[in-house]
């Protein structure tokens, strides 16, 4: 879920950006610092918005920084539990599937992918399912349910989701099972 969060921060401006508008250097620092990192607890900070306020400056005798005490507000992506996401295949392993939404990957065990028994080709790195004949690579776009959330040490790979339930897994196959089931209502109204 994307969130505007205010925040309250001491951030240090360093001596390269010292010369230029105070706004614009703190906003160049706080940029540096926070933009597309996962915040511990928050989530991912996408961008800075808005600076409300500036306190003034302070200066340490052993560093040639300034300090700024700032407040902003950010566009932040929380990732919520039980949030259905749409992402990208971006890693496949013999434990699991890595996908990529928005600015955080997350991990859909091998168990968590369909309902049928599958098998790790570890050189063309594709998952195959055994009965329905469904294969997952590198690439493909998918639907999943984030089960399981984890930002408390700052860590992005702590988000995990599962594909097996309805209309979750591959686009291909939610497609696939969408044109069955009207193929099957046309039929039953002949």
């Amino acid at each position: 879920m994307f969130q505007i969060q205010k925040f309250e921060e001491s951030i240090r401006v360093p001596p390269k950006y010292i010369g230029l508008d105070i706004k614009d250097s703190v906003s160049k620092s706080l940029a540096e610092r926070f933009e597309n990192k996962v915040i511990k607890d928050i989530g991912v900070i996408l961008t800075i918005n808005e600076i409300s306020d500036i306190e003034n400056g302070k200066i340490l005798v052993e560093d040639a920084g300034v300090y700024y005490k700032v407040t902003f507000e950010a566009l932040v992506y929380v990732p919520m539990l039980y949030e259905i996401i749409e992402g990208d295949v971006v890693d496949i392993t013999n434990f699991g599937v890595f996908v990529r939404f928005g600015p955080i990957d997350g991990l859909c065990h091998v168990s968590q992918v369909i309902n049928d028994y599958v098998s790790f080709e570890e050189h063309s790195r594709v998952l195959a399912a055994r009965d329905t004949n469904r294969i997952l690579k590198v690439g493909d776009e998918i639907r999943a349910r984030i089960i399981a959330v984890s930002l408390s040490k700052g860590e992005v790979n702590k988000i995990n989701i599962t594909m097996r339930q309805p209309y979750l897994g591959s686009m291909t196959w939610i497609n696939e099972e969408k044109e069955a089931k009207l193929k099957a209502q046309e039929k039953t109204k002949k």
